[in-house]
């Protein structure tokens, strides 16, 4: 008898919170949500890797706009164009902080960083350099030799792979992670640390590296204490010592080329580098321009920056090795433009608008970030006529969107010339791969420049083959981030007609 009474206090219990979940969501008009949403997890058994993809197939099935409830977090999911736009312009300002996480407390800084910082006057000022200092027009000038520098050495690179390799394979997203990495640090610091073969580094340059892996591994780990705080005394110490860990190694590392540049001739200012930058402005204001800002800015431009950039290069590259006629159409601009004496520059780029449309067509298909990062509410807002209380993570699945049979023809195709004559970018919110708004990628103009100018080069200067001729292998990883589970390697020769300006290389 008394296991009978418990099961039906269990069921009464059940059924309670269904009645009271179904009709309270109903009289409040939250967004529409799923059945069931269990006790205590809510609705975390539904989330599978790949996210973005089954974030996707739940809005083709359930709708555009959801709310979905993680653990103790309310989660409104977009999927549509005319909702991202409410989101990110008349509501851009309740949505412009970031979630509360373990990793953001202790990797972001929290203040100090500009990924993580609070919306207010010190995350608009970190915004302001970001913008200003670093990610303007001017700056990209002043960076121009050095991308100029490293071009060249991505060629002498490739061309002595080719030749010293037996099938001339060339392990094409090692050499593009070289090329940013050396390209960040320049900008940053002024070392260069990918100089020899490709995979060649010394010490300091494979600590480098590893701390970067580490820091992008542990981002990519979901912490479920974030969502579930009664399991944080359980689960939460090993997550965290390695966070703390990783912070230490991390800041041990940063600090020594600060302490570089102060045991050097002092702060000259007016140089490229960013730490005089902000060693310049920390002679004025040294309370607020700390050496932990100039540690996170640090991390923000290699973390964000290169990783992502070298992604969408590869996932490019892939893409034309697939489409040979593609290949070879954005080859016939370049050599129509600019020809066989000297190689793509800057100024070039304006007038090779097919390669533009070849990288937005492949930032369509294969977006960096999937999900745009993650932000939260900081009052309650109403987005599609549904109330959208204060605290709720907005996560807005731009793959999704980009792939939407509804907003675009054949959308699992690779097909550049959709951008053809298009001069904005993101038309109508459904293509912005970027983001959009206050916490858009403040390096998009530096990112979008440098894919141009490497592309063009390797377009310009070597004959690409796919290896054993089998299509390249497109399968995404299980990331949040769109990264490929082959990294992408191929065949690779100079071209006949380049042979002289590469010589002279």
């Amino acid at each position: 008898m008394e296991i009978l009474y418990l099961y039906m206090s269990l069921i009464f219990v059940v059924l309670s919170y269904l009645f009271t979940s179904h009709f309270g969501r109903k009289f409040s008009n939250l967004p529409p949500t799923i059945f069931p949403s269990l006790p205590v997890i809510g609705h975390l058994y539904l989330l599978k890797p790949p996210l973005h993809q089954t974030l996707a197939k739940l809005s083709i099935k359930h709708g555009p706009i959801l709310n979905l409830q993680l653990g103790s977090r309310h989660l409104l999911l977009i999927s549509s164009p005319s909702a991202s736009q409410e989101c990110f312009t008349k509501n851009d300002v309740i949505f412009t902080n970031r979630p509360h996480t373990l990793y953001g407390k202790i990797i972001g800084n929290n203040n100090t960083s500009l990924n993580w910082a609070p919306y207010g006057d010190n995350w608009r000022n970190l915004r302001r350099i970001a913008s200003t200092a670093l990610f303007s027009m001017h700056s990209r000038k002043e960076f121009h030799d050095i991308l100029v520098d490293e071009e060249k050495l991505l060629i002498r690179k490739i061309q002595n792979a080719s030749v010293s390799s037996v099938h001339s394979h060339v392990n094409v997203k090692a050499v593009l992670n070289e090329l940013m990495l050396n390209i960040m640090m320049r900008i940053i610091s002024g070392n260069r640390y990918f100089v020899g073969d490709i995979g060649a580094a010394d010490e300091e340059g494979k600590q480098f590296s590893e701390i970067l892996e580490e820091t992008f591994l542990l981002g990519m780990i979901p912490y479920l204490g974030d969502f579930l705080p009664f399991l944080r005394n359980f689960v939460q110490n090993g997550y965290k010592n390695k966070l703390i860990s990783l912070k230490n190694k991390r800041d041990i590392f940063f600090q020594g080329f600060i302490e570089q540049f102060r045991k050097s001739e002092g702060v000259v200012k007016n140089k490229k580098t960013m730490i005089q930058l902000l060693l310049s402005l920390q002679e004025s204001d040294p309370n607020y321009y700390t050496d932990e800002m100039i540690r996170s800015f640090m991390l923000i431009l290699l973390s964000a920056g290169s990783d992502t950039t070298t992604g969408t290069m590869e996932w490019c590259l892939s893409l034309l090795l697939n489409h040979p006629h593609v290949l070879q159409k954005s080859r016939n601009e370049i050599d129509r433009v600019i020809g066989k004496d000297r190689l793509v520059e800057e100024s070039d780029l304006v007038d090779l608008p097919y390669l533009r449309c070849i990288i937005n067509e492949t930032l369509r298909l294969y977006p960096p970030g999937p999900l745009l990062v993650p932000r939260e509410s900081s009052k309650d807002c109403v987005i599609g006529d549904y109330n959208v209380p204060r605290g709720t993570m907005l996560i807005v699945n731009q793959w999704s969107i980009q792939r939407d049979p509804k907003l675009w023809n054949d959308p699992e195709s690779f097909n550049p010339e959709r951008f053809e004559g298009l001069e904005g970018t993101r038309d109508g919110f459904k293509f912005m791969p970027f983001g959009f708004g206050r916490r858009s990628c403040p390096g998009e103009g530096l990112a979008l420049h440098v894919i141009e100018a490497t592309l063009g080069v390797l377009i310009q200067c070597f004959d690409w083959e796919r290896l054993n001729g089998k299509m390249v292998d497109m399968t995404e990883s299980l990331n949040f981030n769109l990264v490929k589970v082959e990294p992408l390697v191929a065949k690779c020769k100079p071209r006949a007609e380049m042979k002289n300006l590469l010589d002279q290389m």
